[in-house]
């Protein structure tokens, strides 16, 4: 039988996701609860309706061809009673302005494997691929390991981003289905690995020993954020932990922090927690990569939005 997911967008010419250029298919459903989450839009599990105030022009075709009643235009804005509404996306498709939408789509595998492979020329010349993130995608993992399966036998490099935070089982049955794991650690404190993301971290660290003790290549990525993984400290314990427990990884990555996720959260009805810190500075991130190379780490590289001085 055909497996199915649920899945938020599907982004073209990635580069940051692996090696050349490729196609992320962005996962929904996450169980941890990072306060600098920059996909809030797929944490939750479930399809959810959105309403974009400049787009919309008081139609109203919205509010009649949803079948629940669960859509009223008022003076502040539409006001969506999710107790009623069952995200079936009737409101979405009527909408001449795409004012509301849909985040969250359930695809059948053999669709969204058609739909890929449209980009394989890309894939192809560029040593490109397709990246599952999310969200954790190892949430919807049945999905991902058929899909994965059906574009290997394409010839497409299939790679995973998680935060390995999931059961030993579905991670040996991630790591055999890919050919490529970006793997987040991102704090090694574990009290403070609980604070900022919500769960544990001794279940992320045997996961990522567990990937050290396979073939499959694998990179190790930290998201520099100022005030809670900016610190020498962590990223010399997480270089440190890289070198002595996983000598395979082929590439250390510090990721900048930035907030141009905010507008998500507000159209999600969400206070964003770090709204107001500035973007990390060009010399904080450089001194941290050359803090992880001063640990035995010979591949590691930066990106991302940077301030001036």
């Amino acid at each position: 039988m055909t497996a199915s997911g649920i899945v938020t967008n599907i982004q073209r010419f990635s580069t940051e996701d692996g090696p050349g250029i490729r196609t992320t298919v962005f996962l929904k459903g996450c169980p941890l609860r990072c306060l600098w989450c920059q996909n809030i839009e797929s944490v939750e599990a479930t399809p959810r309706v959105v309403w974009y105030a400049v787009k919309c022009i008081a139609d109203k075709s919205c509010i009649q061809a949803c079948p629940e009643d669960a859509l009223e235009l008022t003076a502040s804005g539409m006001k969506i009673d999710r107790n009623k509404c069952t995200a079936c996306g009737k409101c979405e498709t009527a909408c001449p302005t795409n004012a509301i939408r849909l985040l969250g789509r359930a695809w059948p595998s053999d669709a969204l494997v058609e739909e890929l492979l449209k980009d394989r020329v890309f894939f192809e010349t560029s040593g490109g691929g397709v990246t599952f993130s999310g969200g954790e995608p190892t949430s919807q993992a049945e999905f991902v390991v058929e899909l994965a399966s059906r574009l290997k036998k394409e010839g497409v490099h299939v790679a995973i981003e998680t935060s390995g935070y999931c059961g030993k089982k579905v991670m040996e049955r991630i790591i055999s289905s890919v050919d490529l794991v970006l793997y987040d650690l991102k704090v090694m404190n574990p009290d403070k690995h609980l604070e900022f993301t919500g769960v544990r971290l001794d279940k992320v660290l045997a996961n990522a020993r567990l990937l050290a003790s396979k073939t499959v290549p694998f990179w190790v990525r930290t998201p520099v954020i100022p005030q809670h993984t900016d610190s020498e400290e962590n990223v010399r314990a997480i270089a440190r932990y890289v070198y002595k427990n996983m000598p395979r990884v082929e590439r250390y990555e510090l990721l900048a922090f930035n907030s141009l996720c905010v507008d998500k959260y507000t159209l999600l009805g969400l206070d964003y927690p770090l709204r107001g810190l500035e973007p990390i500075s060009r010399e904080t991130m450089e001194h941290l990569a050359h803090v992880a190379a001063e640990e035995g780490l010979t591949n590691v590289v930066w990106s991302g939005m940077t301030r001036k001085p």
